[in-house]
């Protein structure tokens, strides 16, 4: 089909029937999920052999939303990666009825199974150690893989625009500027001057050129999973690909210890998590040690951080989103002072 619709309004009966195969007579939409970046909905179908309902994704109304997502590339790489990725990876995501992208990248659609009843994940109110377990299971399922696999870490619809690490390198002090005005009386000082140290380093910090070992989903974190979905017949699914990347396995791992379930697990759970992720890949066929993987995993931590900053400064501010900013930076940052973070990115620089 040569257009799709590219808002739930948009989507008609007609349009259904045909991507699906089975004759829809009526829809309705609700919005449902946070994310920011892409706006989500289910739809309602009636029809003889049509499924009762569907989840969609599109791009964000909000305009600065919508223009960072275009800027980076995040509307094409994640409906390519459902196209491309997704069928050979061990992680649960939800299938795909349709899934288009607009030449200049400014408009999607991806047409989902619905998972539900299912339990959104809650960055700012957390989760259970069970449900820290289902996620690390998840992202080892990512990782092994595609771990040394040529074809889809070299692939193009993955590859970052030219330049970013300089153009992020060069964004990120803004950035830190507009987390500095917002959040100054609002997070812990020890933390603000991580965060201040970070961004000193950005320049550097964002152009490092380490191999890439797999697949890294890139925003793995609370907001991104799905729990007990179909029902509770399924633990968990993995959404909102639009980070997808290239790099260390480490960079998830790291940054779902701290910035995804926060401080209150990783003080108790740190080591028993890292080592379910050792055993999970293992049991994948990528045997691995603590030592292989502990200075990867200092830098993913600081991932968090700088994703927390990056993104509060450049998609749409809501309070909610003041809310979830500030959890993911004081998980990360909590993590990232205990391990001293900074003297490992300042051993590679």
């Amino acid at each position: 089909m040569g257009e799709f619709p590219v808002h739930p309004a948009d989507v008609t009966p007609q349009w259904l029937t045909e991507v699906l195969g089975a004759r829809v007579d009526t829809v309705r939409w609700e919005p449902i999920g946070t994310g920011q970046v892409g706006d989500s909905a289910r739809f309602h179908l009636e029809g003889p052999d049509a499924p009762a309902t569907l989840a969609g994704k599109f791009a964000a109304e909000d305009a600065a939303s919508r223009g960072t997502a275009v800027m980076f590339g995040l509307y094409r790489k994640e409906v390519e990666f459902y196209r491309q990725a997704a069928p050979r990876l061990g992680v649960r995501v939800p299938g795909v009825h349709f899934a288009a992208v607009s030449e200049d990248g400014g408009e999607f659609i991806l047409l989902f199974e619905d998972m539900g009843p299912a339990r959104q994940g809650d960055q700012i109110r957390g989760c259970t150690i069970d449900d820290a377990r289902a996620g690390i299971r998840q992202a080892a399922a990512i990782h092994a893989p595609s771990w040394g696999v040529t074809d889809l870490l070299e692939a193009e619809w993955h590859a970052p625009p030219t330049d970013l690490g300089q153009t992020l390198g060069a964004l990120y002090p803004q950035a830190q500027a507009v987390w500095r005005e917002r959040y100054a009386d609002k997070l812990e000082p020890e933390m603000m001057r991580l965060c201040e140290e970070l961004a000193e380093m950005s320049g550097s910090y964002f152009q490092r050129t380490d191999p890439p070992q797999c697949l890294v989903h890139g925003d793995f974190r609370l907001d991104n999973m799905l729990f007990d979905i179909c029902g509770g017949t399924e633990p968990i699914a993995i959404l909102d690909w639009q980070t997808v990347t290239v790099g260390k396995a480490m960079t998830d791992v790291g940054y779902f210890m701290g910035t995804g379930i926060g401080e209150a697990l990783w003080r108790i759970h740190e080591d028993e998590l890292l080592d379910l992720w050792l055993a999970e890949m293992a049991a994948r066929g990528r045997g691995l040690t603590r030592d292989d993987i502990w200075h990867d995993y200092l830098l993913g931590i600081l991932h968090g951080v700088s994703t927390a900053v990056f993104s509060a400064a450049f998609v749409e501010r809501t309070e909610r989103g003041d809310a979830n900013f500030l959890s993911m930076a004081r998980g990360g940052c909590s993590l990232a002072l205990a391990r001293d973070s900074l003297s490992a990115l300042k051993e590679t620089l």
